[in-house]
């Protein structure tokens, strides 16, 4: 990424440091995790990169390649939700949050690129709050080092990754507007290399899963239909708010209390009944999946045959009880499995981004043909294929990365 450059050309001489977060994929439980259930993300090679300086005064400022303009600049000492809108509010929303959990944020000059595809549903805009949280902590801490101060004087600013989950997630909900889920901070700042993560969204509990296709000759093939991802259009805000009506009605906390799927039978609106068996099926497919990749013998091409029967099973979930697709991933799933993956299924919030294909290492050139064929006979834009290999959570990028 070319974070360092932008820095210099915007803000002249060198940054202090970089900071890299990726993005996520999410193998199993969609729209579970604000259902207090189960997820399994693993984190992307693809990220954000901050690249980020202390400056004098209180004010941050803020530029990014993929944004052009001469940047965003604000006020610390004023800043609150409603201030700060577009891709600023996610990185000005760090800085509130971390603010308002008692962290004292310098000011910072912080330059931004990106090479997660924009609207994919590849969680760019997690990544980017991580990243940012990672540049402004450990700016703090150089901060408070070069004036002598005792860092237990101020709190310090060494905040431990799981505290940072909550406040880049806080930033995103009640900063940015946006009601998502704790599962794409976590994946970006928790997540290793080989491994995806068990979240338990209720108590925040995770758990590595060892998860490495190569090793069982298959591929994860990510699929960017180039349908455009948004969260703030209403739909992701009306299934949530439809889910908790779906646990009011039913006596329960939320739908992760639900685990007997015939309850679901009780509630007299058919569409709070369909959204109601997704969570309490996607819950189930997840410890599925997770158990398979536990199993003593070790994951084999069984191993991911049957996840691949999980992911095409959660995308039919996903269309026709939680009705969240949108055609070009339909199309691709089709096509994908037709021509030899194991299994696919829509990844994010919905209504646009990206199909996640469980492919035979062999038979990855005839699904790329046959969704790449789908899309041409239907008059659309040709979709963008990611290899994607579960990689390592959010880190400091040190040098041959610093460019």
């Amino acid at each position: 990424m070319r974070a360092a450059s932008l820095f210099r050309s915007r803000f002249g001489g060198e940054p202090d440091g970089a900071w890299l977060a990726p993005g996520r994929a999410n193998l199993m439980g969609e729209h579970t995790d604000y259902n207090d259930g189960f997820v399994l993300p693993f984190a992307l090679g693809q990220g954000v990169t901050a690249a980020a300086a202390c400056r004098t005064g209180r004010r941050l400022t803020v530029c990014s390649r993929q944004e052009p303009g001469d940047g965003v600049e604000v006020d610390l000492d004023v800043l609150a939700p409603g201030r700060v809108t577009g891709w600023a509010a996610y990185p000005a929303g760090v800085a509130w949050a971390l603010e308002a959990a008692g962290h004292r944020v310098p000011g910072a000059c912080i330059a931004i690129d990106s090479d997660l595809p924009a609207g994919a549903g590849l969680s760019s805009s997690a990544a980017l709050e991580c990243a940012t949280a990672l540049a402004l902590t450990s700016l703090a801490l150089t901060s408070l080092a070069l004036t002598s101060l005792a860092l237990t004087s101020l709190g310090g600013l060494d905040v431990p990754r799981a505290e940072l989950v909550t406040i880049a997630r806080r930033a995103e909900n009640e900063f940015a507007g946006v009601p998502t889920g704790i599962m794409d901070q976590s994946a970006s700042l928790l997540c290793q290399a080989g491994h995806a993560l068990l979240l338990d969204c209720r108590s925040l509990e995770t758990w590595l899963v060892p998860f490495d296709p190569a090793a069982a000759g298959a591929s994860l093939l990510l699929i960017n239909t180039r349908a455009r991802h948004e969260l703030t259009d209403g739909e992701y805000g009306r299934r949530r708010a439809e889910c908790e009506e779906a646990a009011r009605q039913l006596g329960i906390p939320s739908l992760r209390d639900l685990t007997n799927l015939g309850d679901t039978d009780s509630l007299t609106d058919p569409v709070l009944r369909r959204r109601a068996r997704h969570v309490v099926t996607d819950n189930r497919r997840v410890l599925e999946v997770v158990a398979l990749l536990r199993a003593p013998s070790g994951p084999s091409a069984d191993t991911y045959r049957e996840i691949g029967r999980l992911l095409t099973q959660a995308h039919v979930s996903l269309r026709d009880d939680f009705e969240v697709s949108w055609p070009e991933a339909d199309a691709a799933v089709e096509a994908a499995v037709a021509a030899g993956a194991s299994g696919a299924r829509m990844i994010g919030g919905g209504f646009g981004g990206s199909v996640l294909a469980l492919v035979p290492a062999a038979a990855g050139g005839a699904v790329r043909n046959a969704v790449t064929g789908a899309f041409a006979r239907r008059g659309w834009t040709a979709p963008e294929f990611l290899a994607a290999m579960p990689a390592d959570s959010a880190r400091q990028v040190n040098g041959s990365e610093l460019v």
